[in-house]
This record gives structure tokens, C-alpha cells and sequence, in this order.
């Protein structure tokens, strides 16, 4: 039973639950793949707190995924174990290649411990866990681990149970049917791995208490209408009211509807149908 629901012996535990981690075999990580991970408190480079909500938390260390799998191509690579990371919601994958090289990647649904995959940039065996660029990929199959561009990594779908749907290849370009419903189109030279991201039991842990959030780094946030004027453009006043205008945060941007797409990086013309269209099926 991946997800454990306890007696309710407190208010905390009733209404929490605890997921077992059972896709996990190794208990320690690659000594040779961690680096230091300093904690910012949601503040940038200035001392400005540009994400609010943030600080406290577990101490973490960084495992590094190989997310673009290039210079390893044509190399087999054996699973040695499969891991928690307590920085991503996902399991990941130790491997090592014949030649003695250690990498971590995003653990797949079905990979298991002595399983052999490999990175091509030719057409390979259709198994959980092999990359490939997408032309040699057919259609109808579930990919996880999408580049955007070509060479620069995986950058879609890399989160617990998340996977994009291949629907279309027409000359240079693959259409994909994201989690969120945007359908969009890629290059074929992209590269994506076959199958859905493993620990897709994540969703259904409920963390039950506000102790679960302050580990995971995660702060109390105070209404805006409960502060006083000077803090929030909500606050103050009688009773609580809003002032007649739309919800915003303590800056005054619209925290509802506001566009947070940043247009310099996504090209919009390769973006079929928005995951939020007015009408189903609505294209561009």
C-alpha cells in the first residue's frame, strides 16, 4: 500500500497521510553527484523577497540529473537503485554506464533495479527509461523528460505522475498534449524519454498539519484583507473589506487572470490551443 492512513490519535495524524516510497531501493545517495544547496528565502540577488512564503525548511543537498543524456549516447547503462530526492516530487534513477560513469535521471512507472536502458540518437528498443529524439518515437506513446529546444534538456514534464501524450508528427515538427491540456508543438530533433514519471502516488498525501509545510520550507501567509493598510492594499478599514477592487497582493499586482508567460523564451506561434482555452477544443 503506497499510501499509509494511520489511527487518528491526534488532530495532526487524523487527517494526514504518509506516502511509503515503495518504488524506493537505495537509502543513501551518490557521494560523486551531490552539491551544496543554499536556501535564499525567496529573496533574489538584491535582498528583495521576490517569492513570498518562503524560508525554514529541512536542510537539502543537491542531487544532479542529467537531463539532456547526449554525451552518454549509444552507452548502456545499468539501474543500480532507485532513490528519493527531497528536492522534487519524483523519484529519481541511479544508473551506471558500462564504462564506470555514475548519472542520476527522473525514475519512469516500471523501472526496476538490473534494468538496462540507453540514450540514442538512433531508433532504440520502446522501453521506460530510453531517450531518444522525438522522429524516432512513434506516435501515441507517452513521453516524459521534452526538450523545448534541441541540446538544452528536458524541461516538460518532469514532475511525480506527469507525462506528455504524442499525438502528431508532420515534417519538422511533433505536436504533444501536455498535463495542463495546452497543446503544442516541438521539434522532432528534440529529445524525450519513453513513459510516465514515477511516485505517482504523490498526489494523494494530504500533509494533515502546518508542521509537514515548515519542513518542506514553507511559510504561514496572512490574508490580505486581515492586515492593516500600510502592509496590504487590502487591508485596513472596519470589518474586513476588500474596497471594491479585484484581489491583488501586497505589491497591487492582479494575483487572479494576470498573464505570468514570459514571451522572450516560449515561442506563441508553435502553441496550438492554451491550457486555458474558453471553449474545449478552441484553437489559436
Amino acid at each position: 500500500m503506497p499510501i499509509r492512513i494511520y489511527k487518528p490519535t491526534s488532530a495532526g495524524r487524523r487527517n494526514a497521510s504518509v506516502n511509503l516510497n515503495a518504488e524506493v531501493t537505495k537509502k543513501k545517495p551518490e557521494k560523486s553527484l551531490l552539491a551544496p544547496l543554499k536556501k535564499s528565502g525567496g529573496r533574489n540577488h538584491s535582498g528583495k523577497i521576490t517569492v513570498r512564503g518562503r524560508g525554514g525548511g529541512h536542510k537539502r543537498q543537491y542531487r544532479k540529473i542529467d537531463f539532456k543524456r547526449i554525451d552518454r549516447s549509444e552507452i548502456n547503462a545499468k539501474v543500480i537503485g532507485i532513490e528519493y530526492d527531497p528536492n522534487r516530487t519524483c523519484h529519481i534513477a541511479l544508473l551506471q554506464y558500462e564504462d564506470g560513469v555514475k548519472r542520476y535521471i527522473i525514475s519512469p512507472v516500471g523501472l526496476k533495479d538490473g534494468d538496462t536502458i540507453v540514450s540514442s540518437n538512433k531508433p532504440a528498443e520502446i522501453k521506460p527509461g530510453n531517450s531518444m529524439p522525438i522522429k524516432h518515437i512513434p506516435t501515441g506513446l507517452n513521453v516524459h523528460c521534452v526538450e523545448l529546444q534541441q541540446g538544452k534538456g528536458g524541461q516538460m514534464c518532469r514532475s511525480a505522475g506527469s507525462y506528455a501524450r504524442l499525438t502528431n508528427k508532420e515534417g519538422k515538427l511533433a505536436t504533444l498534449v501536455l498535463p495542463s491540456g495546452e497543446i503544442r508543438q516541438v521539434s522532432i530533433e528534440c529529445r524525450a524519454t519513453i513513459g510516465q514519471v514515477g511516485n505517482t502516488d504523490h498526489q494523494n498525501r494530504r500533509l494533515g498539519k502546518a508542521g509537514k509545510s515548515r519542513h518542506l520550507g514553507r511559510r504561514p501567509i496572512s490574508r490580505g484583507v486581515a492586515r492593516d493598510h500600510a502592509s496590504h492594499p487590502l487591508g485596513g478599514g472596519e470589518g474586513r473589506s476588500k474596497g471594491n477592487r479585484p484581489p491583488v497582493g501586497p505589491t497591487g499586482v492582479s494575483s487572479k487572470g494576470g498573464s505570468t508567460r514570459n514571451r522572450k523564451q516560449h515561442s506563441e506561434e508553435l502553441i496550438l490551443r492554451r491550457r486555458k482555452s474558453k471553449r474545449y477544443g478552441q484553437l489559436k
